[in-house]
């Protein structure tokens, strides 16, 4: 799905030229198994526009409160929580861009930009509590055996007690999913160091859409039978990795976060590729297409539009995605 607003799409569709494309996506994606066996990495810095431009600043500097944190983390916990809303309110009463309860507020709440109150509702306060708060979780499990961080998020899940008994991440289900959910999702908020594999996946995936080639856009079109077959951005992106079974969120700035970032001269076929008015902010993303290589990609541009090859060297173009199985997993179902 297009999000904010409908993209019109630069450029003619491709017509003498189609198999001269087509040719070019095999022998990219062949270039690209072969090349799979890249060097990864971790790093503190965020990926662009990975957090919206107005917690940007606070994510870099207060996720560096401790070791144990870091950015990507704390922008990951607060895309998981509310998905950066800072009026989101949850049925069990957690407040705030943060999700912090009345109770866990009252204690670990801070005058994080200092004017003289500790208000829930603003991430100037809010998203400095939350780092703090982690910390303090990080101090008090800092002589438990292993990982400082995934001890640290198994004590924001279980508590500290439960961490300290069991010498480590507890056997809780819940929790050990919640430690993985995190670390899975810090990728997606990290600038890479070096280069992304591919997803095993992505060939696959290109073919779906290929398939698709020449079906009429459908604003929400999912591709079913009352759609008439008939897809958006997004719905078509998500199609084509539902038939290998990678399930992305449904509208196409969630699907960001399916996993780490390539730059521009890293992209391989089947990497997602978005495109935005606002170039600072994920969360405008409003349009998505699957690279194919040469610099095009397969998308379901717009309305009267038809699914179709185009070109992604747009000034608009914000940013790619490699999609991982377990990125796609940790993504919540709404935020």
């Amino acid at each position: 799905m297009t999000v904010r607003k409908a993209w019109i799409v630069g450029g003619a569709v491709l017509g003498a030229g189609l198999s001269f494309v087509m040719l070019l996506v095999v022998g990219v994606y062949v270039v690209a198994g072969n090349l799979a066996n890249g060097v990864g990495g971790a790093t503190k810095a965020l990926a662009k526009g990975a957090v919206p431009a107005a917690y940007q600043a606070l994510v870099q500097k207060w996720g560096n409160l401790c070791p144990a944190l870091n950015p990507a983390l704390l922008a990951a916990q607060l895309y998981q929580e509310s998905g950066f809303n800072p009026n989101a309110k949850s049925p069990a009463a957690a407040q705030g861009i943060a999700q912090f309860i009345p109770g866990t507020w009252a204690t670990h709440g801070i005058d994080g930009d200092g004017d003289g109150d500790r208000d829930v509702w603003d991430p100037n306060d809010a998203i400095p509590s939350a780092a703090k708060y982690d910390c303090t979780l990080a101090s008090y499990v800092k002589d438990v055996p292993g990982d400082a961080t995934s001890n640290m998020l198994a004590s924001y899940n279980a508590g500290a007690y439960a961490v300290i008994k069991y010498g480590g991440v507890p056997p809780y289900k819940e929790t050990q999913n919640y430690v993985k959910t995190i670390t899975t999702l810090e990728d997606s908020f990290a600038a890479p160091v070096g280069r992304v594999d591919p997803s095993k996946q992505a060939a696959a995936a290109i073919s779906y859409a290929q398939n698709k080639l020449g079906t009429p856009y459908l604003w929400g079109g999912d591709g079913t039978a009352q759609d008439g077959g008939r897809f958006d951005c997004s719905g078509l992106t998500k199609a084509a990795y539902e038939s290998v079974g990678v399930t992305l969120p449904r509208v196409a700035n969630d699907q960001w976060n399916a996993g780490p970032h390539p730059a521009r001269d890293e992209l391989l076929p089947g990497d997602l590729v978005f495109f935005s008015d606002d170039l600072t902010n994920s969360r405008a993303i409003r349009h998505v297409g699957i690279y194919v290589g040469g610099g095009y990609m397969i998308d379901a541009p717009r309305t009267g539009a038809v699914i179709r090859f185009d070109p992604i060297d747009t000034p608009d173009y914000f940013g790619a995605t490699r999609v991982t199985e377990d990125g796609a997993k940790a993504l919540p179902t709404t935020v």
